[in-house]
């Protein structure tokens, strides 16, 4: 019988970075990954964003990604249709790198959850 190993968050980050690759030709970094799931969450068929929404969609993406550990839950939306989150619980008190490794976590853990992996 053949043994199935277990992919480390690590190998699932990398998956998600060929994901893009494939589609959009970029190597992306984190807030390209944030900013692409902000769309997804917003639902809108919109392509052109001003500075200030691209800033709103990542926000969307964190608050999302991070739901799962139950630091933000989802309050409705506004009158732009536009998702509202409420932080419930306080992010760990990390430095700027644990933070970052903290999203990524989240972030596989999205895919994984939408089946995007």
């Amino acid at each position: 019988m053949k043994e199935i190993k277990e992919e480390t968050i690590k190998e699932k980050w990398f998956k998600i970075r060929a994901l893009f690759e494939n589609r959009f030709n970029k190597t992306p970094d984190l807030s390209a990954i944030l900013y692409v799931i902000g769309m997804r969450e917003l639902g809108k068929h919109q392509t052109e964003f001003k500075k200030e929404e691209k800033v709103r969609l990542m926000h969307i993406a964190t608050c999302r990604v991070l739901s799962t550990s139950g630091h933000y839950i989802l309050k409705g939306h506004d009158n732009n249709d536009w998702p509202v989150w409420e932080l419930t619980e306080k992010l760990p008190n990390q430095d700027l790198l644990q933070q970052e490794l903290y999203l990524r976590h989240h972030i596989v853990h999205y895919f994984e959850e939408e089946e995007l992996i």
